[in-house]
């Protein structure tokens, strides 16, 4: 085991497979976010479709977590767990370039739902590999250095959507969608020919298949658990710059600051996040991330002021460090049979509550308006803070992480 006083910076730096595992999350955070919040602009300027149309195209991400357990399941049956991060780079790329080619409505609704939705699993099977390889090679530091991975995906996620902006002006929007797909293929071009074969862990007892759901109880109940808890983002985008500009009059140089804030920040708390998972448990760090959550929709929903509105972000950025640098390790520990289903059917709680985010902000407008809808989020959070609360106290089960 790793000596404690080795860096987790000097963990990535030796590994071969950790090095090209964050160059590739970074190539894939900023081809999957340059396109995602222009995907509704095409829809609607490419396509003609009418905007309450448009608006259900996130509905498709319902079928992640089906995607996500397919993918899993065949991962966590195959020697080499970069084979299926190859396949779902391969359909992603696939997926991309027919969007691009798209010319009636329909097609990209079953092209998110076919395709891109298994393009996803790639992220989930790449923390599996990385899984597999602190299993094999374990550190005093796993939590910090799956943390230290993943920030690759929020540079990307702060670095995408500029440069989206600015290449849809430019080159036009179906070329920013090719532009996506070979972002997706570059993905792979870091591992070169590289295989992570599948950890066996010896210690783990047979379970008898009939009763695999009974064994995934726990992990399926923290997944619905963390998509309670994220429910406001996609709220939080449709909506906060319109308040920003119709409500507050806020400028436009002053929006883009503060949705940027987030990511910033989200950078930043990443690594305290796994650092203080190491000394007080995955678990109650969840909590405590869902209780910032809480305070930041509050924020948002009584927020008068610009100043309201980044001091949300600011909460609100924890509750995302929290998710990001330990989510996918406890989902993983929760069903360590099988890492690459774990890591398949927790990775899909972001696009579900990005779908069950934009059906409740939308009827949330309606029914009470701007900025009340955020009440919605916060209560969804505090329902989520309890029982994070609540499977704290509860034994967790031995397993990788």
């Amino acid at each position: 085991m790793v000596d404690r006083s080795e860096s987790v910076l000097g963990i990535v730096v030796r590994s071969r497979f950790y090095r090209s595992a964050f160059v590739a999350l970074l190539i894939a955070g900023i081809g999957t976010s340059a396109a995602t919040p222009q995907l509704t602009l095409f829809l609607v300027r490419e396509l003609g479709t009418p905007l309450p149309v448009a608006g259900l195209y996130y509905v498709t991400n319902l079928a992640a977590p089906f995607a996500g357990y397919l993918v899993g399941r065949l991962s966590d049956r195959s020697p080499d767990r970069l084979l299926w991060f190859r396949v779902c780079a391969l359909i992603g790329t696939a997926g991309w370039l027919a969007m691009a080619a798209a010319n009636s409505v329909w097609l990209p609704f079953v092209i998110s739902a076919a395709a891109l939705s298994i393009a996803g699993g790639s992220m989930a099977q790449l923390f599996a590999a990385c899984r597999d390889e602190l299993s094999r090679n374990p550190t005093k530091a796993d939590n910090r250095v799956v943390a230290a991975i993943r920030m690759a995906f929020t540079v990307g996620w702060m670095i995408g959507p500029v440069v989206g902006s600015w290449f849809g002006g430019v080159f036009g929007l179906r070329a920013l969608l090719v532009a996506t797909g070979c972002c997706v293929f570059a993905q792979m071009i870091p591992f070169g020919r590289q295989r992570v074969e599948r950890y066996h862990d010896l210690s783990l007892p047979p379970r008898p298949s009939r009763r695999r759901l009974d064994h995934m109880k726990p992990l399926l109940v923290f997944t619905a658990v963390c998509v309670l808890a994220m429910t406001g983002d996609t709220i939080k985008f449709g909506y906060l710059p319109i308040y920003m500009a119709d409500e507050l009059h806020v400028s436009d140089a002053m929006r883009g600051a503060v949705i940027g804030i987030q990511p910033l920040l989200e950078l930043l708390l990443l690594p305290i996040a796994a650092r203080l998972a190491d000394r007080y448990g995955s678990m109650w760090v969840m909590t405590g991330g869902a209780a910032l959550g809480l305070a930041g929709n509050l924020a948002y929903a009584t927020g008068s002021s610009v100043a309201a509105l980044f001091v949300g972000q600011a909460l609100t950025a924890g509750l995302w460090a929290c998710v990001g640098a330990l989510g996918v390790s406890i989902a993983q520990r929760l069903y360590p049979e099988g890492v690459g289903t774990a890591s398949g059917i927790f990775l899909s709680a972001i696009p579900v509550s990005s779908a069950i985010g934009g059906t409740i902000g939308g009827l949330g407008v309606a029914a009470i308006g701007l900025p009340h809808v955020f009440y919605i989020p916060a209560a969804l959070t505090a329902l989520a803070t309890f029982a994070f609360a609540y499977l704290s106290t509860r034994p967790q089960p031995s397993g990788p992480g």
